[in-house]
């Protein structure tokens, strides 16, 4: 699956074991429609998991649009409040960071001529 979306914060490590670690982060996807004369909008949250590079987080902040691909998920949990309550979640397998070529021009990292940035 690959979903587009502007992500809500800088991405965040964790160091899951000694020789492991994942980077973490949220993406808001919109959806608009038309609901008779007027035009609604809404957001779903996908919270994503990228396991494979952890140097990707330099890359990975707030307002960026990225466009992921893997595999959706859900996780329940129950809130302060205590009730039920669910997330969507992304386990992320490639990453395309969508920039200008200025933004990444020092990174190393190969891009193409949009200045586009694949992971």
């Amino acid at each position: 699956m690959e979903i587009v979306g502007r992500l809500t914060a800088d991405a965040e490590v964790r160091e899951v074991s000694e020789h492991t670690k994942v980077v973490g982060f949220t993406i808001a996807v919109n959806h608009s429609y038309m609901s008779g004369e007027q035009r609604r909008e809404i957001a779903r949250f996908f919270e994503c998991s990228y396991w494979r590079n952890a140097g990707i987080t330099e890359f990975l902040k707030k307002g960026d649009v990225v466009q992921v691909f893997g595999h959706v998920g859900c996780r329940a949990y129950v809130t302060k409040e205590a009730e039920a309550a669910a997330a969507l979640t992304f386990r992320v397998s490639e990453i395309k960071l969508f920039s200008s070529g200025a933004k990444h021009a020092n990174s190393g990292e190969p891009a193409n001529e949009t200045g586009d940035l694949t992971f």
